[in-house]
């Protein structure tokens, strides 16, 4: 193929910046989308293979698999193409020394020789950029001295790199949650009556209210989420909660308050599907995260479930916070990511 002239205009953008402001326009892509520039004939090989099974790979604790970020692969084979891909949200550039085709030579003429030196060295390989030509924009140059090592970077930094974007992307999702607006006075009623609060979705409503159990929903036909917290009093320590206890106490509270229409059907933890656990502070507190699916004991109906078990020390509190929802008819990630992004806004009395 004969090479286009790639100039590096790429890394010359001018950037309006004036009183504190970025004033560029925004970046495009929709949220969990990674664009990967790369040479085309890497894609079907080693270096495409890795990228699909880390950044590419599957979320089992959903009832449907769906992958952790969809992957647009773009080569480069006019400038438009260059401009194109500078516009999006989640971009990754990857390349390495030997590599003759358009996407090597702008990759690598991005770049300093120091940064190549390091490489070369194989002291670093991946590099993280910042809003480079557009707002809101995160960037990774991932770049090796040949296509073997670039496999096995992408490989031996697949989790990395998936977590780092995961955190940049749940401002996003935020945001997503709360276009629309919350409601403040609902959650200020919460944090008033029990101790506790967060930031409310515009249209959940308040559902059940009883001693230590407080549920919100958004009904929808198709469409149907809920949250609930429960608290416990007087707990001295987190020293009791494992996995198991997680799941049986998780249980236990569905088979009371998740019951079913028909006689005898309630929402339990469905244990022939995949679910994850794992240990993390979350606003500050020891916090036991879990994931996974969700069934009618009848098993006619089911969706995903994410729940936090946190501790507040001053309150001698134990909490717990489940997200459920049931759309068989919609891709269910992104709804769990904003499950995700609305635990992060939990608060209680104790820290505000």
């Amino acid at each position: 193929m004969k090479h286009i002239r790639l100039f590096l205009f790429a890394g010359i953008v001018p950037t309006l910046i004036a009183c504190g402001g970025d004033y560029r326009d925004a970046s495009i892509g929709a949220i969990s989308e990674v664009m990967v520039v790369v040479d085309s004939t890497s894609v079907k090989g080693p270096v495409g293979a890795a990228i699909d099974a880390t950044i590419g790979s599957y979320i089992l604790t959903m009832p449907r698999y769906e992958p952790r970020f969809d992957i647009l692969y773009r080569d480069l084979r006019s400038r438009l193409d260059v401009e194109n891909v500078q516009k999006h949200r989640n971009l990754m550039l990857v390349s390495h020394f030997q590599d003759s085709s358009n996407v090597g030579r702008y990759v690598n003429g991005l770049v300093s020789e120091g940064i190549k030196d390091r490489v070369r060295n194989r002291q670093q390989h991946l590099f993280p950029l910042k809003d480079r030509w557009y707002r809101d924009q995160w960037i990774l140059i991932v770049l090796a001295n040949d296509a073997a090592e670039l496999a096995e970077v992408n490989r031996r930094n697949g989790d990395a790199i998936a977590n780092s974007l995961y955190e940049v992307e749940l401002p996003r999702h935020d945001y997503d949650v709360y276009r629309r607006g919350d409601q403040p006075q609902l959650a200020d009623s919460l944090l008033r009556s029990f101790g506790w609060t967060l930031r409310i979705q515009h249209d959940y409503r308040l559902g059940i209210d009883t001693a230590n159990f407080v549920s919100l929903r958004r009904w929808l036909d198709d469409n149907d989420r809920w949250i609930w917290v429960h608290w416990m009093e007087d707990v001295p320590n987190i020293e009791h909660v494992k996995k198991e206890w997680i799941h049986a106490k998780r249980d236990s509270l569905l088979k009371i308050y998740f019951q079913g229409t028909r006689e005898g059907a309630y929402v339990t933890t469905d244990f022939r599907r995949d679910n994850s656990f794992r240990f993390m502070t979350l606003n500050g507190r020891p916090t036991f995260e879990a994931k996974g699916s969700w069934v009618m004991n009848d098993f006619s109906m089911g969706g995903p479930f994410v729940s936090y078990v946190m501790y507040d020390e001053a309150q001698r509190r134990l909490y717990f916070l489940d997200f459920g929802q049931f759309a068989p008819k919609y891709r269910l990630r992104r709804f769990v990511y904003q499950f995700e992004a609305i635990a992060r806004t939990f608060r209680t009395a104790s820290n505000p």
